[in-house]
């Protein structure tokens, strides 16, 4: 990260951040190079991270260039929309194919991962934890259900 000329700090949604870059580190890095912080509503992936907005969305710390803008896809609405389009779509004609979305939580192992409740039982373990609510496997509610 030292001898990078971007570095760019992005974790999935509603983890806890298990690793943060130091300031120490940050302070390293050569002067004029960048950083992106995807995550910084989250709390940032960088000690050195503030939040910043499209009017102002950069600001320079120890010789850093910072990028901490939240919602960045907003920026270019259309392109996210379109992108955003062209993963929906084969999804939705995968679910119509296997005859619901009953089915395709069955069949589809990726898709399945991203179910948070499946017949009003929380299946998302890290959220569980988050808000000390219990949940299930989803795997074995499949049996059930």
């Amino acid at each position: 990260m030292v001898s990078a000329d971007v570095v760019i700090g992005a974790m999935s949604f509603n983890t806890s951040l298990k690793f943060k870059v130091s300031e120490e580190l940050v302070k390293q890095m050569k002067e004029g190079s960048v950083i992106i912080d995807l995550n910084v509503s989250q709390g940032g992936c960088f000690e050195t991270s503030q939040c910043t907005d499209f009017n102002n969305p950069t600001y320079v710390k120890h010789g850093v260039v910072h990028y901490c803008v939240p919602n960045s896809p907003a920026l270019v609405a259309r392109t996210a929309s379109i992108s955003m389009s062209n993963i929906l779509i084969p999804i939705l004609l995968s679910i119509s194919d296997d005859g619901g979305v009953n089915n395709y939580i069955k069949t589809s192992k990726g898709f399945r991962k991203g179910v948070y409740i499946y017949h009003g039982i929380l299946t998302n373990p890290e959220i569980g934890y988050l808000f000390n609510i219990p949940s299930k496997d989803i795997n074995l509610l499949l049996a059930v259900f």
